[in-house]
């Protein structure tokens, strides 16, 4: 693999890792804006805006994007999150051309009034529809929680209050501002000629306005809480806990996602062999979620309504054993041959190597090869568990379930 990079005369940054044995590629433009870029009066717009990309510009209808990126067999697709709105395209090589003008004709939208009035409609569809699902229900009202006070706390999709009221001017107004030159990545990963792509990326690209944005990055104090949402409807009870863990620019991170490998995988962690294995509940889960000056450590609880409270004191139980004792030997070694195939795994596939390379690239301005990643997972150590422990205990300070209780033991606040 072969990394190579460019900056535009108006900022846009250009990054590639070639493989010349993949026999595909993958193209992606990394909006550094999304959820926490808004205030409470626009809440939604990044996501809202990244439904309007695909509405089509002065040279291409919305049917017309679709209709060539399926006839060249295309899979793509657009996400918005807390804070990267990505768009992106795997193509087969000799469609680089027809893909990168419409994937790039998509951070230039049109934004024509009709399509905003119909698209609004959309979006309130799809918010009703997500209040729906426990398991996106959870996770909105646990970044609410956790994160309240803090940009990171404001709601992906806005509400649909936020959205009722947004008009088109005030979405025009966040595109100029968020979608400069400065403020995008374009990443390119598989196999593609880079001449041919520094071509492409000067004739769709290069007179994109310049401009940077800033973002205010300041580590979030979350306050303890518990909040129960009742759904009688629901015949399980989903938990979501959050508590403080290292950001995404803390070398740090490596020994917390290795650590909730050991601790809450879903296989062989102590977490499913404490609790899943045996059956007392359907899911038990800990990751690490990563952000821009913040992190949190994040655990996920499905069971029956009657089990719930008895696994999350299981857990408290598994959490204070490895802060005070940290793990063994053992553990750390199967977790990084885990981790160690997984990196191995991913890296065979452009698209999964285009967010690797996308995202690092955004939250650290480097590059790191499959190598690198490799080499920094094999040379942690207990040593480095138990800094993170130190620094960033397991814990479980923001508690939020959905689900047929009205309650859980403890201090709760039951919303109104």
């Amino acid at each position: 693999m072969k990394f190579r990079e460019r900056v535009l005369d108006n900022g846009l940054r250009i990054i590639s890792e070639w493989n010349p044995l993949a026999h595909s590629m993958a193209i992606g433009f990394f909006v550094r804006t999304g959820s926490r870029d808004e205030t409470t009066v626009i809440s939604g717009v990044s996501h809202f805006l990244e439904h309007m990309a695909f509405k089509g510009n002065e040279k291409y209808q919305a049917d017309d994007v679709n209709r060539i990126l399926d006839e060249i067999g295309a899979k793509s697709n657009a996400s918005t999150s807390e804070e990267i709105t990505k768009y992106w395209a795997a193509i087969l090589p000799e469609y680089l051309p027809q893909a990168f003008e419409l994937v790039a004709g998509l951070i230039t939208p049109s934004l024509r009034q009709d399509d905003f009035d119909m698209e609004k409609n959309v979006i309130l569809e799809e918010i009703a529809m997500y209040e729906d699902l426990p398991s996106f229900t959870l996770y909105d009202k646990m970044m609410q929680a956790h994160f309240a006070g803090h940009p990171l706390g404001q709601s992906i999709l806005g509400t649909p209050e936020s959205i009722a009221d947004l008009t088109s001017e005030q979405m025009r107004e966040y595109h100029r501002d968020h979608y400069v030159a400065g403020n995008v990545t374009l990443a390119i990963a598989g196999n593609f000629d880079w001449e041919e792509v520094n071509r492409l990326a000067d004739q769709c690209c290069g007179w994109w306005p310049a401009g940077e944005v800033d973002r205010s990055t300041f580590e979030a104090q979350p306050e303890p809480g518990t909040l129960v949402f009742p759904k009688d409807d629901s015949h399980q009870q989903y938990c979501m806990q959050m508590s403080p863990a290292p950001p995404a620019n803390s070398p740090l991170r490596f020994a917390a996602e290795v650590l909730a490998v050991i601790v809450g995988d879903d296989s062989g962690s102590r977490m499913y062999w404490d609790l899943v294995e045996p059956g007392d509940v359907e899911v038990a889960e800990l990751g690490h979620y990563e952000y821009d000056g913040s992190g949190s450590y994040a655990t996920y609880v499905s069971a029956r309504p009657e089990a719930v409270e008895l696994a999350l004191a299981r857990i408290s139980d598994i959490y204070d054993a490895v802060n005070s004792e940290g793990v063994t030997e053992e553990e750390l070694e199967r977790a990084k041959k885990k981790a160690a195939s997984r990196i191995v795994l991913r890296s065979e596939r452009p698209m999964s190597r285009l967010s690797l390379l996308g995202g690092n690239w955004i939250y650290r301005g480097t590059y790191r090869s499959v190598e690198d990643d490799l080499n920094t997972l094999q040379s942690i150590t207990l040593k480095d568990v138990r800094e993170l422990l130190d620094a960033y205990p397991l814990g479980q300070m923001t508690t939020v379930a959905v689900g047929p209780l009205n309650s859980l033991d403890g201090p709760v606040g039951v919303p109104g």
